[in-house]
């Protein structure tokens, strides 16, 4: 079983990492654990604190623990992204970890964020929120080719969306459970940078572990 440690920038990336990810990463013979970012747990659960150089240096860490390290951290919100594009950031990130080999340590920015993925069936919403106004949710859908293109603006990103369409949305609690109702799979099928970062984990294990 090979042991993989996942940079994540908040509380429910972490919850994902241990549930929804870790289940599916299991039967490949991957042990996935989620640890926040730095000071995560003293930033008052604020995401969107994420640097290059914070990054790498958790990453280079966290190597010294694991056989395998990589990130779950979102484009938007990044602290010192400027114009760069989201393979602009890995590349810049990469450069930073140094000598550390590319095949067990990289770093994976997830465009535009981890709310992006739940878009990937926005049915799902209905069944753990009983007042989730679906139709709204799909029409947000249907007007980007795929989740990952719903965009990163302070007003359109999809947390704020979500936010906006449903007070009672809270990001922890349910992002995972919405999740996982989705299901790894559904989300990849929909998700093409999602599913190739997945494809890579994936192949770090054993599958007769």
């Amino acid at each position: 079983m090979i042991r993989l440690a996942v940079s994540v920038e908040g509380e429910t990336e972490e919850e994902f990492v241990k549930g929804v990810l870790g289940a599916h990463l299991r039967k490949r013979g991957v042990h996935a654990t989620g640890r926040l970012l730095g000071r995560g747990r003293r930033r008052a659960r604020r995401g969107g604190n994420v640097s290059m150089d914070g990054l790498a240096d958790d990453m280079r860490r966290l190597r010294h623990s694991f056989d395998a390290v990589t990130s779950l951290v979102d484009f938007y919100g990044f602290r010192d992204k400027g114009a760069k594009s989201a393979d602009d950031l890995v590349q810049a990130i990469l450069g930073r970890i140094g000598d550390l080999d590319p095949r067990f340590v990289f770093p994976y920015v997830q465009v535009h964020e981890f709310e992006g993925l739940l878009f990937a069936n926005p049915d799902a919403f209905g069944r753990i929120l009983p007042d989730a106004p679906v139709p709204e949710l799909r029409s947000i859908r249907l007007s980007f080719e795929t989740p990952e293109d719903i965009n990163d603006r302070s007003w359109t990103a999809p947390s704020k969306r979500i936010a906006k369409l449903m007070p009672t949305y809270r990001k922890r609690l349910h992002g995972p459970k919405v999740a996982s109702e989705i299901g790894i799979e559904s989300i990849r099928s929909e998700c093409p940078r999602f599913d190739a970062w997945l494809s890579r984990v994936e192949a770090l294990g054993d599958p007769a572990t």
